[in-house]
């Protein structure tokens, strides 16, 4: 089980996933190599296809109407093992969309629930891209990604599979023109003979600086650091309202690193 509040498994042999009893989730939406190679260091490279696996709005099916009148949706997402070309298995990175109920970008809350991943993000999708910054997280660690912010995430280990589950405003959409106008974000992950990964600059950009860290806590979004974020969902559900309502952190987004 990859989450001790919801009775969810990946599949052994493919990148679906397995609901159990009183459990809700659609069948996956698997993106495909084609679908990303535009934005991939080598767009023509070869890896693993589909590369990764996405169910959004997953839940125990007593928890939905609470979630759907609190606009939060849960989702999960499997990522392939291997390599593509020189780069580990990523998705293409997009800006979240401006929600109509909310009139923000609205934040993401990811946490790590097999493997480990490194959550990319910019300030900007523009030929500057402000403040660039990699996080790095294994099982149970957290990552927040805040509104406006161009990211994507990435499985650090090309050995295994990763599976990161997040909550996301229900309205979600997202926006890739910045993105594909520059062939990817700001920065390249590559992976040595050894698999560690180096970070190539995008010369699409205008030269930026890039920050590497581990996964934080965040008391000022209060996070759990000993809940899941779907156990912090089901005992203090108004404490994830700044995902559907980003005004209600507006202060803390203002100086925010992920």
């Amino acid at each position: 089980m990859l989450d001790p509040a919801l009775d969810i498994g990946l599949s052994e042999s493919s990148l679906s996933f397995r609901y159990g009893p009183g459990v809700t989730g659609p069948d996956p939406e698997f993106r495909t190599l084609d679908a990303i190679r535009g934005s991939l260091l080598d767009p023509h490279c070869s890896g693993p296809d589909p590369v990764y696996g996405i169910a959004m709005d997953v839940a125990r099916t007593q928890d939905l109407k609470e979630m759907q009148q609190r606009m939060l949706l849960y989702g999960i997402v499997a990522y392939a093992a291997g390599r593509l070309g020189q780069e580990p298995a990523r998705s293409q990175g997009h800006v979240h969309a401006i929600a109509a109920h909310s009139g923000w970008s609205p934040p993401e809350v990811f946490q790590i629930l097999q493997g480990r991943a490194i959550v990319y993000a910019q300030r900007s999708t523009d030929d500057v891209p402000g403040l660039c910054v990699a996080v790095t997280a294994g099982r149970n660690e957290k990552i927040v990604v805040p509104p406006g912010w161009a990211h994507c995430v990435i499985n650090a280990d090309p050995n295994e599979r990763m599976v990161f589950a997040a909550w996301c405003d229900r309205q979600y959409g997202f926006v890739y023109d910045g993105v594909r106008k520059h062939g990817g974000l700001a920065w390249f992950p590559v992976l040595d003979e050894h698999n560690r990964i180096h970070w190539r600059p995008n010369p699409t950009y205008r030269p930026s600086e890039l920050t590497r860290h581990a996964a934080r806590s965040y008391p000022e979004l209060e996070l759990d650091p000993n809940l899941s974020l779907y156990e912090q969902f089901l005992q203090t559900p108004d404490s994830l309202m700044y995902v559907s309502d980003p005004s209600r952190k507006a202060d803390v987004w203002k100086g925010f690193v992920p």
